[in-house]
């Protein structure tokens, strides 16, 4: 299932990104160069292992993983969470936890695209082709 995922991915829009940073903490410079950036996501895979990177003129980032093992992470906005990544419902679902603090990121295929819904308090959602 998670070979539907593979390959690259462009940025055509997104909605509320800037609302998701700043329930996030992330400062107005950081969000602003964020909201800017237009990135691509390229998802491989290697026997049992998962590759996302995130690529963008802001900052570039990777995490490799197994699905439903426990990893750690450093986002784009540093922070440093233990993030699991599981495939449900046709979707890969990303949680990760901090401080006491979590968020969702969930990636599905929508009519050839990737969407991203990205989830604390609800807001911050993306479309891919």
């Amino acid at each position: 299932m998670c070979e539907l995922f593979l390959g690259t991915w462009k940025l055509i829009s997104s909605e509320n990104f800037d609302s998701y940073m700043k329930e996030l903490g992330v400062g107005f410079t950081t969000r602003k160069l964020g909201s800017l950036a237009k990135s691509s996501v390229i998802i491989s895979i290697n026997g049992d292992i998962i590759t996302i990177k995130t690529e963008s003129t802001f900052k570039n980032t990777e995490i490799s993983f197994k699905l439903g093992e426990e990893f750690e992470e450093t986002t784009a906005d540093d922070r440093k969470t233990m993030s699991t990544v599981t495939l449900d419902n046709g979707s890969l679902t990303q949680v990760q936890k901090w401080d006491g603090k979590q968020t969702t990121i969930k990636r599905a295929l929508v009519d050839g695209k990737m969407v991203v819904e990205c989830k604390k308090y609800n807001v911050g959602k993306f479309h891919l082709k």
